[in-house]
């Protein structure tokens, strides 16, 4: 294959190319001398509005999953991008990339993940400085990123944060014990939640977003 190459007699998505070290991925089309060596497949980057109930898995015996949402020949090719509890709504990512997948959850990009949350009690007055300050979670001995909240409502709030902890946001709000109700993404990243999409719909990221990662 060198020896082609060098000789330009190899194609990358209708490119000719002559690096060894060129990366080819499964959704490159590869030709030699013209004869198909790899033919190349789709990619597949999905937003999806999670409703509640709705288990982040790809399948389960007992509760419906959200590939269960989407097309099954679709849905067999995909994996997710990014979990939410069963009783969390939302923005979920699908795609069949899954070095785009990794950098949109990669914790050590700090990249913004925007929650609305509905509480059991009226927000607690330290809670903006304290979430500011991160919050020290003992048992993995780790203190969380600082976290930015916006009230909406004496229990309603917008809460950005950079990490995505094993139920980050109830354990926070529970150094005040005051409950999550409801928790409902609406952004990671550059990529927010289609407002048309009903819970349960989903559509195909755009250029701009897919290139956002």
């Amino acid at each position: 294959m060198l020896g082609l190459l060098v000789q330009g007699r190899v194609q990358v998505n209708q490119q000719v190319v002559h690096s060894p070290t060129l990366e080819v991925t499964a959704f490159d089309t590869v030709l030699a001398d013209g004869e198909l060596i790899q033919p190349g497949k789709a990619a597949h980057y999905l937003m999806l509005n999670k409703p509640a109930g709705i288990l982040s898995a790809t399948d389960d015996p007992v509760h419906p999953t959200v590939m269960d949402l989407l097309p099954p020949e679709l849905a067999k090719e995909l994996h997710i991008g990014g979990r939410l509890d069963r009783a969390s709504t939302g923005l979920m990512l699908l795609t069949n990339d899954g070095q785009w997948s990794r950098r949109a959850t990669d914790p050590e990009r700090k990249s913004p993940k925007i929650y609305r949350v509905t509480l059991g009690n009226p927000i607690h007055p330290d809670t903006e400085k304290v979430f500011a300050e991160g919050i020290h979670f003992p048992f993995e001995d780790i203190t969380t990123s600082p976290a930015k909240l916006e009230r909406l409502s004496d229990t309603e709030c917008r809460l950005t944060i950079y990490e995505g902890r094993y139920h980050q946001i109830k354990r926070m709000f529970g150094r005040f014990r005051n409950p999550v109700i409801a928790l409902h993404r609406e952004a990671m990243g550059a990529i927010r939640l289609d407002s048309n999409l009903q819970p349960g719909q989903f559509r195909s990221l755009t250029d701009e977003e897919i290139a956002s990662v």
